[in-house]
């Protein structure tokens, strides 16, 4: 195969990758939706905030912790062997998910579930990177992430619709026909590749970047649960999750063959587009994180409902993303990504105002300008990323890409999770004054534990502690990704000068 021409079914490979990440994308989505049904003790599992918190988290941080990994061993031994492997896991996976419980048992098949996806993801965009050409490669990237976008838009539809008529697991059950579908496709149509020259496994940088995490999270969503930062339980994870962390980046500089090749930031466009992809997924992570509440319990729709008021979300994303190259290649990096993230900080602002009464329509227009938006960040950002390190390099480029982006998304999550709780604990607190201590507690750690007291009378401050609590999160959101907004400014290279076309000369002639 040329890699000047590529290969010559990419783009029927290019649909199998897309489709296989369907359950991954589906799974997430549809889990955003079945978390107030996983929340009830009558109908769900009953689990907390927290819980519910963990149950996201345990996916995406041993989906982040275990990617480097992944993307090292798929370009060593075969990244089509890699997709295969994580796909069956997915699907066993998504089994034990669907037939938990408990939250625990939950929280523990999602972590299972995390090890196939950590699979699955590096693989794609390798593959991706390996049988398409330079020139078609940012187009192809552009198509995968509206594939994303498409799955983005069903998986909230499919779960509402799952939720109303079956049992909560169906939610993870529906993975399997995708799983066995897609390793079927896998298998006959994806050709294998691999490093010709691989490095060698980290297990030392694998072990301190997942202990790292797992602390430094564990801490955040223990301040978010006690509503303070001076408790033990909070600062000790916290400060050993940092210090771990920092000892993986000493010991990543130090050895021959690092799983993260720390060097690579010294590329400008490279590391440019990596901090702009995690400032964004911190911020959409924990903004989406508190609308499905917004949507389900403050606004009262039904899981159905909720999942079609999201669809021009993903709708923008399916439209804008294939086309999101050229418009990069028409008006340079910094200036896309400059305005999209200023128009995304303008509609998590504009959530600040979003109350009982906001006007259906207005908030459907938000999300299809928000997803429009993304869907000019994400594919040029993932581009330049693939495009900075060599070719053979393409799963631990992939896996960078994809652990930055799990990574933020799950500290956006247990952030801003924490101080949505902390702010409505403090403002719930007088309404649940005349309550028994021990009701006191429970009834005052979540917007549903004080909903499923079954008290109208606490029902408005609930709510308005509720909204406050949102306003002030949404904000927070909107600052963050401003901050981007100035990163970019400051570092993305700008457009590249068009060569300047050579005269021709004529020779003169020769008589």
């Amino acid at each position: 195969m040329s890699e000047e021409a590529g290969h010559p079914k990419r783009w029927t490979i290019l649909g199998v990758l897309v489709f296989s990440l369907l359950a991954v994308v589906l799974d997430n989505t549809i889990l955003n939706v079945a978390m107030k049904t996983i929340a009830d003790p009558v109908q769900g599992l009953g689990a907390t905030q927290a819980e519910l918190e963990w149950a996201i988290n345990s996916y995406t941080l041993v989906f982040a912790g275990l990617l480097f990994t992944f993307g090292v061993i798929g370009d060593r031994t075969g990244r089509k062997r890699m997709l295969f492997i994580g796909m069956a896991l997915f699907g066993l996976a998504s089994l034990a998910s669907a037939y938990a419980q408990d939250p625990m048992q939950l929280i523990l098949a999602r972590a299972a579930m995390g090890i196939g996806g950590a699979a699955i993801m590096p693989a794609t965009l390798a593959i991706i990177s390996n049988v398409f050409p330079a020139k078609e490669r940012g187009k192809a990237i552009g198509i995968w992430a509206g594939g994303v976008g498409l799955a983005v838009a069903i998986g909230p539809i499919t779960g509402g619709f799952l939720i109303e008529h079956f049992w909560w697991g169906s939610v993870f059950l529906i993975n399997v026909p995708i799983v066995l579908i897609s390793m079927i496709l896998i298998g006959t149509i994806v050709p294998e590749s691999r490093d010709p020259k691989p490095s060698r496994l980290d297990l030392v940088g694998v072990l301190l970047s997942i202990i790292g995490l797992i602390a430094l999270t564990y801490g955040i969503i223990r301040a978010g649960e006690l509503a303070t930062l001076a408790s033990a339980e909070v600062l000790v994870p916290t400060i050993a999750g940092v210090a771990v962390l920092a000892a993986f980046v000493w010991w990543e500089r130090r050895i021959p063959n690092p799983m993260f090749d720390v060097r690579s930031f010294g590329n400008v466009r490279f590391s440019t587009a990596i901090g702009m992809m995690g400032i964004v997924f911190f911020a959409m992570m924990g903004g989406m994180f508190f609308l499905t509440f917004y949507i389900q319990i403050v606004r009262g729709f039904s899981p159905i409902e909720a999942g079609a008021l999201m669809i021009p979300f993903a709708a923008a994303q399916l439209i804008f993303a294939p086309l999101s190259q050229r418009v990069n290649e028409r008006f340079g990096a910094k200036l896309t990504a400059s305005v999209s993230l200023l128009v995304v900080t303008g509609i998590l602002a504009s959530y600040a105002t979003l109350d009982l009464t906001t006007n259906i329509v207005l908030m459907e227009v938000l999300f299809f300008l928000q997803g429009a938006a993304m869907a000019n960040i994400m594919p040029p950002a993932t581009t330049a990323i693939m495009e900075s390190l060599p070719r053979e390099k393409a799963g631990v480029g992939s896996a960078m890409s994809n652990t930055v982006r799990q990574v933020a998304g799950a500290m956006g999550v247990a952030v801003l999770g924490s101080l949505l709780s902390s702010t409505y604990r403090g403002e719930i607190a007088p309404a649940l004054a005349g309550l028994p201590q021990d009701v006191q507690h429970a009834a005052g750690e979540s917007l549903m534990a004080t909903v499923a007291t079954g008290n109208p009378a606490l029902i408005p401050p609930a709510f308005d502690a509720f909204l406050d609590g949102m306003h002030l999160t949404t904000l927070v959101s909107a600052g963050i990704t401003l901050l981007g907004v100035l990163m970019v400014l400051k570092w993305m290279p700008g457009k590249e000068p068009a060569a300047p076309k050579q005269q021709e000369t004529k020779e003169p002639a020769v008589v």
